[in-house]
């Protein structure tokens, strides 16, 4: 999954051609498992990948934290702007702010929009260090200049609302819970933005009752197919973000923000598995 996100993460900000020409000084990453590169490993949380064989394909085999086989999708995406091969986790005591002023992961698998608080506390006390190492000037034009990518969303439907692991399901009906969802998602970029961010790039939602979990559960009662019910929901979510993004991007000054449109893309997928092979377990 992290692989085939490469080439619509591209659309948002294409590469440069060299990186001496880089318009992009930094990445940063804010969302959840799928772009998590360790801060998992550094915080109390149920959801590790530190075993194998997750990283059995990462540089020397070693299993990062990253809920994958090997590099993420933002580690290529990093690489193709000549930042370094892969993003490191800002919880990561191996990497100090000299790393983090070009790449920088605050994401954390489980997370979801509905409990993104810790990401923006972790992303503010980075600026601080930032400026500290960079100065002033500088470390303003690094915000400012960086490509900010998000992935989340997911966990929000498939765990809190439909397996009832909170109360969400009592406080809203499932449409209501797209639009908080969404108005989470809206003030989350309104956040970046006054903190100096202007290139955001977000990740809608694929088709979430695709993912294997779901189909798994839903073996017995009709033969493992994917369940239209949270389907639908992807894309009413999908609808919403996009809505809200053509609001701020037209009263939000310098603002580029996208969306990367991967539920099509996703689906075609899944219903052409044969086309893949092997690549498709990985989704």
């Amino acid at each position: 999954m992290n692989l085939l996100l490469l080439p619509l993460m591209m659309l948002w900000f294409p590469p440069p051609k060299t990186a001496a020409t880089a318009e992009v000084p930094a990445i940063i990453v804010f969302g959840d498992s799928t772009v998590d590169t360790g801060n998992n490993n550094r915080i109390s949380a149920l959801l590790k990948s530190n075993f194998r064989p997750y990283g059995r394909d990462f540089m020397g085999g070693k299993p990062t934290g990253r809920f994958s086989n090997g590099r993420l999708a933002t580690d290529f995406y990093t690489e193709f702007y000549g930042l370094g091969p892969f993003v490191p986790a800002y919880l990561d005591p191996e990497y100090g702010i000299e790393d983090f002023a070009t790449r920088v992961c605050f994401a954390s698998a489980g997370s979801g929009l509905d409990n993104a608080t810790a990401n923006v506390l972790y992303y503010k006390e980075y600026q601080t260090r930032l400026k500290s190492y960079l100065g002033e000037e500088k470390a303003k034009h690094t915000l400012r200049e960086a490509a900010y990518v998000i992935s989340i969303g997911t966990n929000d439907f498939i765990e809190n609302y439909f397996a009832y692991t909170t109360d969400r399901y009592k406080q809203f009906t499932v449409g209501e819970y797209v639009d908080f969802l969404a108005g989470l998602a809206r003030d989350f970029f309104k956040e970046l933005y006054t903190l100096g961010a202007r290139k955001i790039g977000f990740t809608g939602l694929g088709p979430i009752g695709c993912v294997p979990l779901e189909r798994s559960l839903n073996l017995i009662t009709t033969g493992g197919s994917c369940m239209e019910e949270y389907n639908k929901v992807a894309r009413d979510f999908n609808a919403k973000v996009q809505a809200s993004i053509d609001e701020l991007s037209a009263t939000l000054p310098g603002i580029q923000l996208k969306l990367a449109p991967v539920y099509d893309f996703f689906l075609y997928v899944v219903q052409n598995g044969f086309l893949y092979g092997k690549f498709l377990s990985a989704i």
